[in-house]
């Protein structure tokens, strides 16, 4: 089933399935989500599917495709994909901002459903990260989010006033994604 060949948003379908077959809530985030609303101008080399789910709960729904825990972290290895999968602790939060994943709607894929954060929300998961950590190549994956998906500016708008930061960000977000 999972092969070198199982593309990363193919891979983020299996593992979202194992997950809602073991009635294990997860939800697909960080770059992994940049890659399938960017069309792959991000390659990430994680999938990371935010879970409150105990560790052993999600290690028994990812073994049933394959995956083994790596040491005793939140992380998963399969040894026919070179992607692994993270489980960063919930809730779904993007700042000060947190999420009821639970609301979320699934994104119909080529390979079926798939629990993953919409593309406004992977702006807004980018821009946090660029603000709170420090990390430039963020703002330039929000950026080819934004050139390719619908995004709700409104929300990101609010979002940005809520974690009390400027909107000339988002207006500078804005114009490169139109210019690039």
């Amino acid at each position: 089933m999972i092969d070198k060949n199982t593309s990363l948003e193919e891979l983020a379908v299996l593992v979202s399935n194992a997950l809602e077959d073991a009635n294990v809530a997860a939800t697909l985030s960080g770059g992994a989500a940049v890659t399938i609303f960017s069309d792959n101008a991000y390659i990430s080399a994680d999938l990371d599917f935010v879970s409150s789910e105990s560790s052993k709960l999600l290690e028994s729904a990812v073994q049933s495709i394959g995956f083994t825990r790596v040491n005793s972290s939140r992380m998963f290895e399969h040894p026919d994909t070179d992607w692994y999968i993270e489980f960063p602790p919930g809730p779904l939060g993007f700042g000060e901002t947190y999420v009821d994943a639970a609301k979320l709607p699934f994104l119909e894929t080529k390979f079926g459903p798939l629990r993953v954060i919409t593309p406004t929300l992977c702006v807004v998961d980018r821009l946090a990260a660029c603000w709170y950590h420090g990390d430039r190549q963020t703002w330039d994956q929000a950026i080819e989010v934004a050139k390719r998906q619908q995004i709700d500016w409104d929300y990101v708008y609010a979002w940005a006033k809520n974690e009390r930061r400027s909107k000339d960000d988002i207006d500078k977000l804005r114009v490169e994604a139109k210019s690039k």
